[in-house]
Order: structure tokens, then sequence, then C-alpha cells
């Protein structure tokens, strides 16, 4: 069997889990059970074509992140869960009956959804002060994106309803239009913020569940002065419509 599933740059790969060995052996069901799991690395695809993060350290991280993101959304939406009645797990029932687990990674309380004999214990961190810094896990892609994946829940259950219809077009539009190759933490905060300004007011709900979500997790958002404009040049004024701007325009 194969335990693992990824997106390897032009196409997804789903593993089998241990359906080969004998029930009491066994660890992983196949990694389709999870809908989650199938988001996730849809996602993976999504991230390469949009912000293009770098696979390792913090940008590796929010990569991961983005699409745990966008997994758990499939799955509220799927289960029609608003943020509050989700358990924010992601894989859930990937494990098999062995296995000491809830599922592979907990959004919620990142560092609690396993702790196994076998596969050892869950090692996200949940807040910056506990960041790994080492080299394995390409600098702690998967360890580390239970960082960010805290203040999304907390953004999310703030704003409360459902997650998809204001926290995750809030990470959406910034993974599409605000995020670079090398963008960390703080950068993912700032844009969060900013967008979250941009679509539903400065010092909405919206906005102030987004700073409380990075607050609580240890990343300070902090906002840039606007770019000084040039003067306008004198008697030049076209009156051409904003192009750009209506790119930018989210469906419904």
């Amino acid at each position: 069997g194969f335990d693992n599933a990824f997106w390897n740059g032009r196409q997804m790969t789903y593993g089998d889990g241990d359906e080969d060995l004998p029930e009491e052996e066994r660890l992983f069901n196949r990694f389709t059970i999870a809908i989650d799991i199938i988001g996730h690395e849809l996602t993976h695809g999504v991230v390469q074509y949009e912000a293009g993060l770098v696979y390792r350290d913090q940008p590796g991280a929010l990569n991961e992140h983005f699409a745990d993101v966008f997994g758990i959304l499939v799955k509220q939406r799927t289960l029609n869960q608003t943020a509050s009645e989700s358990d924010w797990v992601i894989g859930a029932g990937l494990f098999s009956e062995n296995v000491n687990g809830i599922g592979i990674r907990s959004m919620k309380e990142p560092g609690s959804a396993y702790n196994d004999p076998r596969l050892g214990k869950d090692p996200q961190p949940a807040h910056m002060r506990d960041i790994y810094t080492g080299s394995q896990d390409n600098g702690g892609v998967h360890i580390n994106s239970g960082i960010p994946n805290r203040a999304f829940y907390i953004a999310a259950l703030d704003i409360g309803g459902y997650a998809w219809d204001k926290a995750g077009w809030i990470w959406y539009l910034t993974l599409r239009d605000k995020l670079g190759t090398t963008s960390e933490f703080k950068d993912a905060a700032r844009e969060t913020f900013k967008v979250a300004g941009d679509r539903f007011g400065v010092g909405s709900l919206e906005q102030k569940a987004v700073r409380k979500g990075w607050e609580e997790i240890g990343v300070e958002i902090i906002e840039q002065p606007p770019t000084p404009q040039p003067p306008e040049p004198p008697g030049c004024s076209a009156g051409a419509p904003d192009f750009i701007r209506s790119f930018f325009t989210p469906s419904p």
C-alpha cells in the first residue's frame, strides 16, 4: 500500500493506505476517505499558479496552511457545517482503529491530533513561541502550518456562520492577489487584515476577527503606510474605466 497523498506540480496522487495488510497491522485507510485531503491536494495546484509559495520554511508552511484552509472548507461545505459546528480536523477517518488519533492535523488545537506509539505525537505548534526552526520537513512546512491554521480557525469562529462565506473569501483573495513566492506569516497577517478591511470595512467585525486570529498565535499585524502617489498631471483627465480593478472583483 501507499500511505500518502501529494501534488507533484502536475497531478494529484492519493494512496490506498494499508488495505493490503492484515487488519491488526493497518495504520492508514485509503486517502480518498477524507474529502478535506482531496481538497488539500487540489489547493496545492491553486497555490502553485497563484502565489507560487516556495515549498520551504515559512513560505512552505503557508503553502500547506492554505491547502488545509480550503481542504477544511470543502469538508465544511459538504457537511453544511458552520465554523462552530466543525471539528476542524484534517484527515478524520484516515487512521485505522489501531491508531490513537482523530486525524493528521487539528486546526483548532494544533499538536493534539494524534499521540501513537508507532506514529509518534503530533508535532505541530500553535504559537510562534514554539515555531520549529530545524531542517526536517523542508524547514517544517507540515509542522509550522499549525500556527496560521489556528489563526484562521480563530478568525472564522469569531466571524461566525459558514467559514467559506467570509473568512474563506478573505484568505482566497489574499492568496490570489497579495502574496508572493517568499511571503511569510507576517505578510499573510498584514494582507488578510487589509483584505478584510477592503471587503467588509475598516474596523468591521470581520477585520477585528482577523487581527485577533493572528495576534493570538503571536503574529503582530504591522500596517504599512500607503505609498505616496505622484501628483496628477494638469489638464489630463482621461476618465478611462478602471479595467484592472474589474479583474479582481470576485464572483458571488
